[in-house]
């Protein structure tokens, strides 16, 4: 069954990056070049920045040119929790929540807003096995 649910979402296009950072050395950075390198649609979400990795980086998820399949949260709880009424709000009902990224509160505000959720789970671990 889990393995089901990550499949649908690993096939979400296109995907948002919530908390992408220009920094190559953080996880933000790290998961947006990762999930591109295999060829997916990826908006890189940052308020504080105008591009990353040579791609447009957009304020909020409301912001990006077609609304996100998925969006991947590489931010702590506290941003976490704020982004999910976003989300709900610009029509994004998947929410990817890296490790770290969530808490209980998290995890219950997503589940109150009817959002399809994972978390504590890696998507590039879980995108690495299914291109096997």
């Amino acid at each position: 069954m889990m393995e089901a649910k990550i499949l649908e979402f690993i096939q979400s296009r296109p995907v948002a990056v919530v908390g992408a950072s220009a920094d190559r050395a953080k996880y933000g950075n790290i998961v947006l070049r990762n999930l591109r390198d295999r060829g997916w649609t990826v908006y890189a979400i940052n308020p504080r920045a105008e591009m990353i990795e040579g791609e447009p980086a957009y304020p909020n998820l409301a912001a990006c040119p077609q609304t996100p399949g998925l969006a991947v949260m590489v931010t702590p709880p506290e941003v976490t929790r704020q982004v999910l009424d976003e989300a709900a709000a610009a029509g994004v009902g998947r929410i990817w929540m890296q490790p770290g990224a969530g808490d209980a509160a998290a995890i219950a505000r997503a589940n109150e807003l009817g959002l399809e959720l994972i978390h504590d789970a890696c998507i590039m671990v879980a995108a690495a096995r299914h291109d096997r």
